[in-house]
């Protein structure tokens, strides 16, 4: 376990040392993170949130909250089965709970890691509603300090938008975003147009983050992660024993033909940028997404606050630079 861990480690520091937003990384310097995921229906979720705690185990990350965009039966569990093996059991896990999508793992994997792995969360019902975890948890920030990364539906965040004043804080939500938080950053849309899960799956609530979020919004689009294929390296890794993050990738890579290279990997790119800034490994373009009526999005080249990432890094090395990530081993 030691000896990975200083491999996974080591390796992380030489590959990802150097810059974050195109300024050197300071000493000790660590993103307070909120994760706000679907985990699942696809299984991407699963190696981003892998690469948040190599990052955390790192002292380059901190996570708040993981937090579901979701409400289907297993996703509570299934965070708490990762925060756990990861060695986090106690991170905050909230789950919407009005009006959510429902979308589970198509691939049936958050069964198996129910299952065989512990995790003190056993429902959503023991978990809080998702808008009150966000208000809890930024009200007790420093001013401009949370990067908020979202690799899933955009429900969460236009519910803390429309919230009121609560016993977290005095402000609304609107305020309360631009008073704690530093930026987000998201795997949403598709560049320079088209129609994208995240998107157009809550496209009510996209509709409402796109048009009135407070702070910079920094997207991972579609033609991101489609290039970069991760996770047989890690399927492959025999070191690796009894983890759920295999898991997953074992039992979902083989389902589908145009994986046997390895699942496209949208959601990884957020984390990495959220964590480390997009230089070097990209370069941005900054303007503003349209979201049209059937939930697909245009670009404004002249509008201002959001920013989409254009690839910079050859692909093959941000590829084995998240396959590495992946491969990362709990720590005590």
């Amino acid at each position: 376990m030691i000896r990975t861990y200083l491999f996974s480690v080591g390796v992380l520091f030489s590959l990802t040392a150097g810059l974050v937003h195109g300024q050197p990384v300071q000493k000790n310097q660590s993103v307070s993170v909120i994760f706000d995921t679907d985990m699942g229906p696809d299984y991407d979720d699963v190696g981003a949130i892998t690469m948040l705690h190599a990052f955390a185990d790192a002292g380059q990350a901190r996570i708040l909250a993981t937090i579901a965009s979701t409400n289907y039966a297993n996703v509570a569990p299934v965070l708490s089965v990762l925060n756990t093996y990861f060695n986090r059991p106690n991170v905050p896990i909230g789950v919407p709970k009005g009006k959510a999508i429902g979308d589970r793992d198509t691939q049936h994997w958050s069964d198996t890691l129910v299952a065989h792995y512990p995790h003190a969360i056993k429902s959503n019902d023991a978990t809080p509603d998702a808008v009150a975890l966000y208000r809890q948890i930024l009200a007790k920030q420093p001013d401009h300090s949370v990067t908020v990364i979202t690799v899933g539906f955009l429900t969460n965040l236009a519910n803390l938008l429309n919230s009121p004043a609560d016993k977290y804080s005095p402000l609304s939500g609107k305020a309360l975003a631009a008073k704690k938080i530093k930026q987000v950053v998201s795997m949403a849309g598709k560049f320079p147009a088209g129609r994208e899960y995240n998107v157009f799956r809550d496209s009510t609530s996209s509709k409402i983050v796109f048009a009135n979020w407070p702070t910079p919004i920094l997207m991972s689009g579609f033609e991101i992660g489609e290039q970069i294929h991760s996770g047989l390296p890690l399927t492959q890794n025999a070191r690796i024993q009894h983890s759920p993050v295999k898991d997953v990738f074992r039992i979902s890579l083989p389902k589908a033909a145009e994986d046997k290279n390895g699942r496209m990997s949208w959601d990884q790119t957020a984390v990495l940028v959220g964590v480390k800034g997009y230089e070097p490994y990209y370069t941005v373009k900054s303007g503003r997404l349209i979201l049209n009526p059937d939930g697909s999005n245009g670009w404004d080249n002249s509008g201002k606050g959001h920013q989409h990432l254009v690839v910079k890094m050859p692909v093959p090395q941000v590829e084995k630079l998240i396959n590495t990530l992946m491969q990362h081993q709990p720590v005590k």
